[in-house]
């Protein structure tokens, strides 16, 4: 059995070389490294895939986020409401503009934020929604675009984790994550399902008054060069890494596909076992929160577990020894975090996500997973638990 990584970065690499070697080559030789055509060609490219107007690219996923905020006006002291059980780059940006982050629980199924919370949270200084597809799963956009309306609020996508991921609406049509709110960032570092070879992010919108205050943004504020017409950034994202994405975009439903199909077999492994939740799918998709054959909405950036009476700690260190690499996505949650405590928040509405960090392990997940390693690691974790639950 060949070595268990948590992202075979190298394998997939070695699949598609013939194409992405001479894609940088090619900017190599042209010396077209900031805003070259490759990063105006992956662009289109990926407007298309998305089905959206305008793709902005930038330097990273954080870069992205803060950079949809600030091309949405929003002002210091403004609330924007996101989940508490996530990265902290979705908290970070918010606080880096003196927004006031209000942090809210999540649902114990899909990990996803939960709307009772949402709605709860809503006050006259509300101005946003931040819902992120957490593991790569979309939030119920329906519901939170529905309040967003009813409250005038905005709605920004926190797409890093789900690109390719296919949202069901409750009239069955069926649209791409990260274009249904006014604007939404994704992140392409080198783990993501659409993964560079470095750094880089995008922002996506069909509103075209705000695509262009966010080129402007991007690029130190300028739409012509040395007038500076809005307060911006220097966020770009290089030709090199362009090109890498470029090649990698026709690949993207294959790649989530593979991991859909790992997550299978996963999910036959572990079902109907006393101690183990697996992951879930949309609740209004066709299959009703089931990952069957058909299923297109879960594009499994992570493959999550939620343990029951299992000591996940010891079960953490057990797969360590046994050379099966796994993590724990978030061991803190958001509002306990130092930066980010705030004596407005109350212990008793985190309920949900105060069990999830002290329950939930993630596997390896990615393209290159084989039958073989998927039945030592699924083996490996069901003899720990048979033996210790």
């Amino acid at each position: 059995m060949k070595k268990i990584q948590m992202v075979d970065l190298q394998g997939q690499y070695a699949k598609i070389k013939n194409v992405v070697d001479p894609s940088i080559e090619e900017v190599m030789n042209s010396a077209a490294f900031i805003n070259g055509p490759k990063v105006h060609q992956f662009q289109k490219n990926l407007e298309d895939y998305l089905d959206v107007k305008h793709v902005i690219p930038c330097a990273n996923g954080t870069d992205a986020l803060q950079i949809a905020m600030m091309g949405l006006g929003l002002k210091p002291g403004d609330e924007v409401i996101t989940a508490d059980f996530t990265f902290a780059a979705t908290v970070e940006v918010i606080a880096l503009l003196q927004l006031t982050p209000v942090l809210v629980d999540v649902d114990p199924i899909t990990f996803n934020i939960d709307i009772d919370a949402i709605k709860n949270a809503i006050t006259p200084k509300t101005k946003a929604i931040v819902p992120v597809h957490l593991f790569g799963l979309p939030a119920e956009m329906d519901t939170i675009l529905e309040l967003a309306k009813e409250h005038g609020l905005y709605v920004i996508e926190d797409n890093a984790q789900a690109i390719g991921a296919n949202y069901t609406h409750s009239d069955g049509s069926k649209t791409k994550a990260g274009v249904l709110g006014d604007v939404a960032s994704t992140s392409f570092f080198p783990s993501k399902n659409l993964g560079c070879y470095g750094d880089g992010g995008a922002i996506f919108t069909n509103n075209d008054d705000l695509a262009h205050s966010i080129r402007g943004i991007v690029n130190h504020g300028m739409y012509e060069r040395y007038h500076h017409d809005v307060v911006g950034v220097n966020s770009r994202l290089d030709s090199i890494q362009a090109a890498v994405l470029d090649a990698k975009l026709p690949h993207l439903d294959t790649y989530n596909n593979t991991r859909r199909n790992a997550a299978r077999k996963y999910n036959e492994a572990f079902k109907n076992h006393p101690n183990i939740t697996i992951p879930s799918g949309a609740k209004n998709c066709e299959n009703k929160g089931n990952i069957c054959d058909t299923c297109d909405c879960h594009v499994f950036h992570q493959y999550t577990l939620n343990l029951k009476d299992v000591d996940r700690d010891a079960l953490f260190a057990h797969l360590q020894e046994n050379q099966i690499p796994c993590g724990v996505y978030y061991p803190i949650p958001l509002h306990r975090q130092k930066a980010y405590t705030d004596e407005r928040y109350n212990e008793a509405d985190f309920e949900v996500t105060n069990e999830l960090v002290k329950s939930v392990i993630s596997l390896p997940m990615h393209t290159e997973l084989d039958d073989e390693q998927i039945d030592f690691i699924t083996t490996t974790v069901l003899n720990f638990i048979n033996k210790n639950s």
